[in-house]
């Protein structure tokens, strides 16, 4: 006979109930609730999460097939499938949010002096990009993407010293990578790695207003003039190593300071890689090992 607690109850353990609760007092969530609290909600939601239910009903199935062992999880009686849905559509998702950015700040303190990168910095470095995930249009017929394909994009910012999410982002898959920029918040003194997917000139000058750094890849018709050259290790695979001036009207207009421009050689792959950033102060075989974690 089991004499522990449950492996579901062990996980919620790991959340301080204090802390939650100020969460919910704050966004004022229990206000004239009667039984089906915030932390109720969470329990149910976190419980069809991992234990991979595909609705709400199934949600409510499986805990109404467990309901032996819900006074144990912590959840207590089963509620309608009407009460869960009502609460999720009424309750301010702040309070989910902000527990979410509470638990990501606990979790990074895990990874501390224990980063897979090989350039030594104590700078945040994060990776910024985009992946489309395709639906079938006849079953998700509100996630139009081509006039015979569905799907949506995943926009995200992933720590890659803890290689925990920070921010995730749903949109149409016809949305631009760059329209994320949008709602992603730049810490001054952290790296931002991202692929050309995401060149707009107006937005890395806003990195840079930020003080913060990005490291990207030219595009093929970059338009530029040379400011000044600095000593290269071609040993390392540094073909040039230059501060340059966008030429072009606009783009000069978007962006009127000098950018590095670091023209690199990859042996592994055997390709040439052009990379564009803000910081000049690592080494041109740095900026290109960053990119590389990305």
């Amino acid at each position: 006979m089991n004499q522990g607690k449950y492996i579901f109850s062990q996980l919620m353990s790991l959340i301080s109930h204090k802390q939650f609760q100020t969460l919910v007092h704050r966004c004022k969530g229990d206000y004239k609730v009667k039984d089906f609290s915030c932390w109720k909600q969470y329990l149910c939601m976190a419980f069809g999460q991992l234990t991979h239910r595909e609705s709400l009903s199934d949600t409510m199935l499986c805990l109404k097939a467990n309901a032996d062992k819900l006074y144990h999880l912590g959840i207590g009686d089963v509620d309608a499938k009407s009460t869960l849905s009502t609460a999720n559509e009424n309750r301010s998702y702040l309070i989910y949010y902000d527990l979410s950015m509470l638990l990501i700040q606990q979790a990074k303190q895990l990874y501390l002096g224990n980063s897979d990168l090989e350039v030594d910095l104590e700078n945040n470095v994060f990776a910024i990009d985009a992946t489309t995930i395709n639906l079938c249009l006849s079953t998700f017929y509100w996630a139009t993407f081509r006039s015979t394909k569905g799907g949506i994009k995943l926009h995200t910012r992933l720590d890659l010293k803890t290689s925990i999410p920070e921010f995730i982002y749903f949109s149409t898959a016809s949305v631009h990578n760059v329209k994320a920029l949008n709602f992603i918040f730049f810490e001054a003194n952290s790296f931002y790695i991202m692929d050309r997917g995401y060149i707009d000139y107006k937005w890395l000058y806003k990195i840079d207003c930020c003080e913060a750094f990005y490291i990207t890849r030219a595009k093929d018709n970059m338009n530029c003039r040379r400011v000044k050259s600095y000593p290269c290790d071609k040993p390392g695979g540094v073909l040039c190593d230059q501060s340059v001036l966008l030429n072009n009207y606009y783009a000069a207009r978007d962006y009127p300071k000098k950018i590095r421009r670091i023209k690199f050689y990859d042996p592994e792959s055997g390709k040439t890689f052009i990379f564009l950033t803000n910081n000049f102060h690592l080494k041109a075989t740095e900026v290109a090992q960053l990119y590389k974690h990305r």
